[in-house]
């Protein structure tokens, strides 16, 4: 196929879309590595409240803090217990296919801004003054593909323009950002079909194109139909889609394929107000992500490590408008059959004042960069010194746990 049907294509389905920032349209990132294990990375923009989602409901102060949440929610362990919100995913805790850590954060302290949190959690280094004096702008799983033999890109499609700083640097890797995605009418999915019938490379993305069209836009562009008009109402129905489910479905139809690694990010994490209802509608989204990924993958969850990530906590006093502020620790939630669920990770701080951080948030006791660490290892065998020196400069993996199987 010539390189001008292929700048076609993707120019073509670029009309569909706004710049990557936007929330209903942020990239999911893929790459290929020779390894028969995947890893999927999520990232929770806005700062996830751990004590919210794994409420410490075994700590005497937590009722004290928090008294709308110590009743109600689904037992983990005694100690800790589940958010209503996430009762879909009690079976996969039980199966061991589930578990958290807590009390984890990047080393990013005291300024909680949601740009620098995002970015040194997203680039991997240990402060944003090492982030800055590194060449150029590279995130962590970037730099541990670098370390892995044969690398290629996942040539799928690309409806967007920006990649994650987690995966952006020198190793290749495809994109795609879903959502406000290509309007497409029946002449132009008879187009699409007729042209790559005969190209493996871009046939069965072209199909998945369509798909996810029609599934995320709930319809197709009436021939005739003014085309602003019609982009106007996609954008409309493109705010009701069920954004998380498109990814997550994407995702696995590309792990059936060459893709072992995939990143995107789900928002509505920042609760200064109203965080029972913007909680809830955010751990929604999550859990139909996570049952969509065990669905659609089917036997390969079996291979499969999911790692939720969020750039810090929030604080464990409530304000006046039923929500909470930037904090600092929070908690990490793992999923999928290549990992040891049903168990909490992490050292329990505790919540009395004189033991949280600046009396005020949750004190972290470990590095969450040591967790992802510890998934790669488990997953594509880095050595501690390439994790340590390559991809988490700056990490000490001497603790941290250990949880593939």
């Amino acid at each position: 196929m010539s390189s001008s049907r292929r700048r076609f294509l993707l120019n073509t389905m670029a009309l569909g879309c706004s710049a990557a920032a936007n929330p209903l349209i942020t990239p999911v990132t893929y790459a290929a590595t020779p390894s028969n294990n995947r890893l999927v990375v999520i990232i929770l923009r806005g700062g996830m409240d751990g004590l919210d989602v794994v409420r410490p409901v075994g700590d005497q102060n937590f009722a004290t803090y928090r008294t709308d949440m110590a009743t109600g929610a689904h037992d983990l362990n005694g100690m800790f217990a589940l958010h209503p919100a996430l009762g879909d995913l009690m079976p996969m805790w039980r199966m061991g296919e589930l578990g958290f850590a807590h009390a984890v954060s990047t080393p990013y302290r005291d300024k909680r801004s949601h740009f620098d949190g995002q970015d040194l959690l997203e680039a991997g280094y240990a402060s944003i003054a090492q982030k800055q004096a590194a060449t150029g702008t590279t995130g962590w799983l970037n730099r541990m593909l670098t370390l892995l033999p044969n690398v290629h890109a996942e040539t799928a499609f690309a409806v967007g323009q920006d990649d994650l700083i987690l995966l952006s640097g020198d190793a290749p890797h495809s994109s795609w950002s879903p959502g406000r995605s290509l309007p497409l009418s029946v002449q132009g999915q008879n187009f699409l079909e007729r042209m790559y019938e005969n190209d493996p490379l871009f046939h069965a993305s072209a199909q998945t194109a369509i798909t996810l069209s029609a599934e995320t836009l709930g319809g197709e562009v009436a021939e005739g139909e003014d085309m602003m008009a019609q982009m106007a109402d996609n954008l409309k129905a493109a705010r009701n889609a069920d954004r998380a489910q498109a990814l997550a479905r994407f995702t696995a139809e590309q792990m059936h394929q060459d893709t072992r690694i995939a990143a995107f990010s789900i928002g509505g994490w920042d609760t200064h107000r109203n965080q029972p209802n913007s909680m809830r509608n955010a751990l929604q989204q999550l859990s139909t992500a996570l049952r969509t990924l065990k669905t659609d993958l089917g036997p390969i969850w079996g291979k499969t490590a999911v790692l939720c990530m969020t750039e810090f906590g929030r604080t464990v006093r409530q304000n006046g408008t039923q929500g909470t502020d930037h904090g600092t620790g929070g908690a990490l939630l793992y999923a999928g059959g290549a990992v040891r669920g049903k168990q909490v990770l992490g050292r329990w701080p505790g919540l009395a004042d004189h033991q949280l951080y600046q009396q005020r948030d949750l004190m972290p006791t470990a590095d969450v960069r040591g967790l992802a660490a510890s998934a790669m290892q488990g997953l594509f065998g880095h050595s501690t010194s390439d994790l340590e020196r390559v991809v988490f400069p700056n990490l000490d993996m001497t603790d941290a746990a250990k949880f593939i199987l």
